[in-house]
C-alpha cells in the first residue's frame, strides 16, 4: 500500500504542476456596433414590395468576431483582447436592417434567419470591414459588393460596389469602434437609397 502511494504521489504532483502552467484565457472587451444616428425622414410612401436581407459572404478572417486591422501593406491582424458581439457579416446585416426600418420606404422586411419569401433579397460580398493605417493616421474601411436578387427566379437585377472610408481621430479601440459606427451610417444611407430606387423600378416577376 505504501509503495502504491509512493507511485501515485509523483503523478499527482506532476498533474498539479501541469495545470499551473496552462495559459489562462485573456479577458476580452466585447463591443457592439454603435447605434445608428437618426436619419432625416425619408420622402415618399412605403413601397408594396418586400425585401429580405442576407448576411453578406466574407473571408474566413472577416467572418468572425475579430475586430480587424490592417497595420501595413497586406498584413491583416486584429485588436488584442477586443472583439465584436457578432461576426462582421451579422453586424452589417443587422445595421442595414435597422437602416431600412428607420428609413420607412420598404414596409416589408425580413432576414435570412427566417424562411419568409420576399420580392427581393439583398446580399453580396463583404470585402472589407476593418481599420487601416495610413502612416500615423487611421481610417475605418467598409467595402461591400452588393447584389439585389429577385426572389421569384433568383436573377440578379442590380449590383453595385459601396466603399466608405471614415477617418479615426485616435488609435485606441473605443475610438476605432466609434469610427465603425460613423462608417455604418454612411453605408446605410447609400445602400438604402440604392435599393429603394432599384426595388421601385425593377420587375417583381
Amino acid at each position: 500500500m505504501k509503495r502504491a502511494y509512493q507511485m501515485i504521489l509523483p503523478v499527482a504532483l506532476a498533474l498539479v504542476s501541469a495545470c499551473s502552467i496552462l495559459p489562462k484565457a485573456d479577458p476580452s472587451n466585447v463591443y457592439r456596433l454603435p447605434a445608428a444616428q437618426a436619419p432625416a425622414p425619408a420622402h415618399g410612401s412605403a413601397g408594396t414590395w418586400s425585401l429580405r436581407l442576407a448576411k453578406p459572404q466574407a473571408s474566413e478572417f472577416l467572418d468572425s468576431p475579430r475586430i480587424a486591422v490592417v497595420p501595413q501593406g497586406d498584413l491583416i491582424s486584429s485588436y488584442a483582447q477586443s472583439r465584436w458581439s457578432d461576426p462582421a457579416p451579422v453586424l452589417l446585416r443587422n445595421r442595414l436592417l435597422d437602416g431600412f426600418q428607420r428609413d420607412g420606404r420598404v414596409a416589408f422586411l425580413s432576414t435570412d434567419d427566417t424562411n419568409l419569401q420576399a420580392d427581393f433579397e439583398l446580399g453580396g460580398q463583404l470585402q472589407a470591414f476593418q481599420s487601416e493605417y495610413r502612416g500615423a493616421a487611421v481610417e475605418v474601411v467598409i467595402r461591400l459588393d452588393a447584389r439585389l436578387v429577385r426572389g421569384s427566379d433568383q436573377r440578379i437585377v442590380a449590383a453595385k460596389r459601396f466603399e466608405v472610408r471614415q477617418p479615426v481621430s485616435d488609435t485606441q479601440v473605443p475610438a476605432v469602434v466609434a469610427g465603425f459606427g460613423l462608417a455604418g451610417d454612411q453605408l446605410n444611407k447609400q445602400v438604402v437609397d440604392w435599393v429603394v430606387q432599384q426595388g421601385n423600378t425593377a420587375p417583381k416577376r
